[in-house]
């Protein structure tokens, strides 16, 4: 039997998805809808449809999922499905159109989210640690 040689980068990746925090994990998958996103617009750039495509294609599945775990015990899940969907949407568009501006806009909705997902975790931190957890 073959045994696959992992890189020791591969490694600390699945390292550290192993050991974080929901809230990390979180602002992980806003970082790779992000850099998915700007490779995506850097291929609309050098019309390069394979890498906007592929890249796109990763961004959504990251969307995807994101939308399918929400809680739907949290009042705010449908309006982060909403628009989670949308940016989703947008990625599909810059996409089929080779549209830029659609990918730059999704990006400003995905880092928006990004800042916020860190404070929330950060604030989520703070607190337990103040109340001893």
């Amino acid at each position: 039997m073959k045994t696959m040689m992992i890189s020791p980068y591969e490694k600390y990746r699945q390292s550290s998805v192993k050991t974080s925090t929901p809230g990390q994990l979180l602002i992980m998958l806003f970082d790779g809808a992000i850099r998915f996103t700007k490779a995506g617009a850097e291929g609309i750039a050098a019309a390069d449809i394979q890498k906007t495509n592929q890249n796109f294609v990763k961004a959504q599945a990251i969307m995807s999922e994101l939308m399918a775990t929400l809680d739907p015990g949290y009042s705010i899940s449908n309006s982060l499905f909403s628009l989670y969907e949308y940016i989703r949407h947008l990625m599909i568009q810059a996409n089929v159109k080779k549209d830029q501006s659609l990918a730059e806009e999704a990006l400003t909705y995905l880092n928006e989210l990004r800042v916020t997902w860190m404070e929330a975790s950060k604030a989520n931190i703070s607190q337990d640690h103040t109340h001893g957890r």
